[in-house]
């Protein structure tokens, strides 16, 4: 598992995520932001870590987006670190929320996995801390 962190941002799927809208016409990256949000939300059964990484990482973007502070991430997309932005409906947030819901869910390997960390509870409270923005 490439995971350095409990951030949004740290590990490989999220990264990757992150280059992906990076390198999308600005235009799209709405788009791939609800994608995202949308497969975990509504996976049934269940959700495997790569997508609940990918919700987790879209979830950070839509609050960052809602706050307006810039990701403080290396990982976090370059264009929202350098002050840029993603235009996201309104709608989006509690779709948001919905995943990162599912991603801590009882069937969830996101949730698996991190009950078996060092400090199981630095990541769920960073998905909190990430809902209790957007639930706001």
């Amino acid at each position: 598992m490439g995971t350095w962190g409990a951030g949004p941002y740290d590990n490989d799927t999220a990264a990757d995520f992150c280059g992906l809208l990076n390198d999308a016409e600005p235009a799209r990256r709405a788009e791939l932001v609800r994608a995202a949000l949308h497969t975990a939300a509504t996976t049934d059964g269940y959700l495997d870590s790569y997508f609940a990484d990918r919700a987790i990482a879209a979830a950070a973007i839509v609050a960052a987006q809602r706050t307006g502070v810039p990701p403080q991430s290396a990982y976090a997309p370059d264009f929202l670190v350098a002050g840029g932005s993603v235009d996201l409906p309104a709608d989006v947030g509690p779709l948001a929320v919905a995943a990162l819901d599912r991603v801590v869910g009882a069937d969830s390997e996101w949730r698996e996995l991190w009950s078996e960390a060092a400090d199981p509870g630095e990541a769920s409270r960073t998905v909190a801390e990430l809902r209790a923005v957007l639930a706001a």
